[in-house]
């Protein structure tokens, strides 16, 4: 499972032009199912995002986690986190899961999330896209 996270002012997801899923302050995750993923990989990413101290004290010392703001996620499905671009000029999604398999891994990391933190989705398989103001910027690679 590969991740993109993005700790922001807000975000969110449209589909065909109706909005979807959408945050105020908190993170945007872009989620990659990768083929042999499981459910253990789930609960590695939903942890580890919540427990990243990512927000800031009153002395900019990055002490506070995102339940600690009171802060929400945007999961979206991104498949092309998986890409292969060593060779030639198309990439390869062979690493992606397949679609039943992701589908199913990626509900569940929005169903952890929605059980700890509030939570909004794009959805599965759709052409989405996804607005945000990036806040510092803050990107992480998970």
């Amino acid at each position: 499972m590969k991740a993109v996270l993005q700790r922001v002012l807000r975000a969110s997801v449209a589909v065909d032009a109706e909005v979807v899923g959408e945050i105020a302050h908190g993170y945007a995750l872009l989620v990659g199912v990768e083929q042999g993923d499981d459910d253990a990989q789930v609960t590695w990413l939903v942890d580890k995002v919540l427990s990243l101290r990512l927000f800031a004290n009153a002395q900019d010392k990055l002490d506070y986690d995102i339940c600690q703001i009171n802060g929400s996620v945007l999961v979206v499905s991104q498949f092309t986190l998986l890409a292969d671009i060593q060779r030639g000029r198309r990439p390869s999604f062979s690493a992606a899961a397949p679609p039943d398999d992701a589908e199913r891994l990626y509900n569940m990391v929005v169903a952890r999330f929605a059980e700890r933190v509030p939570v909004q989705s794009g959805r599965f398989g759709a052409d989405m896209q996804v607005t945000l103001v990036n806040d510092g910027p803050f990107t992480l690679i998970l």
